[in-house]
């Protein structure tokens, strides 16, 4: 049985997927922002800054995938996607306890630049990269952690039967390298995204706090044109009364 051979994952089909994954995966991340409420919405800025920390860090781990399948005994493919998919999962909960922790010395030691999501008024290209800086490094971890579990030989008997059912090379690359990590991706990315914005309760806050805001304006400006209304009313009511008083005293004095 024929499968990819060790530069399958770097011929130009195969960097060809990569490409196209990579576009899908952030066209993905497009549409969660359209899909985020109006009055939460991040400016693109926000939304570039939170985004690009994926991109970065999705970057190197891919590229560090390539090399360990490529440098792996057999299939590279299987290897790619074994690493994929632990990535995926035992790697998005690592990611999750770092970022919290990242988040828990923000708090504690007021360190604002290392606090995900939060890049100060206005927003600090500065805090961005040191955002930047520190998941890149929790990648690293990340990576490091699996590649250190991969070590187990419990894998070499997956790896003998995961893609045994497909014979075509190219059908293998597109399923490792396009079709499954495309869904995979796509929620991960959605995820994190989740992880690394803005906290969604203190935007919540921020909009109410500008809707009550707006809503007491408009009532004091209401109570304000209520007030003139009244006075402007008061006032033609005295002209009348005046007018009236004026008219009632000229009939007295053309009676007698």
């Amino acid at each position: 049985m024929s499968h990819c051979g060790k530069d399958a994952l770097t011929d130009l089909f195969g960097w060809f997927l990569q490409v196209l994954l990579a576009s899908l995966a952030f066209t993905c991340l497009i549409l969660k922002r359209f899909c985020e409420p109006t009055v939460e919405r991040r400016p693109w800025l926000i939304w570039f800054y939170d985004t690009s920390k994926q991109g970065m860090g999705a970057l190197v781990i891919h590229l560090a995938n390539v090399f360990l399948a490529s440098n792996y005994q057999g299939d590279p493919c299987t290897w790619y996607i074994i690493n994929f998919l632990l990535d995926s999962s035992f790697g998005l909960l690592i990611l999750y306890i770092g970022i919290r922790f990242c988040q828990y010395l923000s708090r504690i030691k007021h360190w604002d630049a290392i606090n995900f999501g939060e890049y100060g008024k206005p927003p600090s290209p500065q805090a961005w990269l040191i955002q930047c800086a520190l998941y890149v490094l929790l990648m690293i971890i990340v990576k490091t952690s699996i590649t250190l579990l991969m070590m187990l030989d419990f894998w070499d008997s997956v790896q003998q039967f995961i893609l045994s059912p497909f014979s075509d090379p190219r059908i293998e690359v597109a399923l490792v390298m396009l079709i499954i990590p495309f869904f995979v991706n796509a929620l991960m990315f959605w995820v994190t995204d989740n992880f690394l914005m803005r906290k969604q309760t203190t935007r919540r806050k921020e909009s109410l706090l500008q809707r009550a805001r707006f809503r007491y304006r408009k009532i004091r400006r209401a109570k304000k044109e209520d007030s003139e209304s009244e006075t402007l009313i008061s006032a033609d009511e005295e002209l009348i009364d005046s007018g009236e008083g004026g008219q009632t005293r000229l009939n007295n004095l053309t009676i007698s």
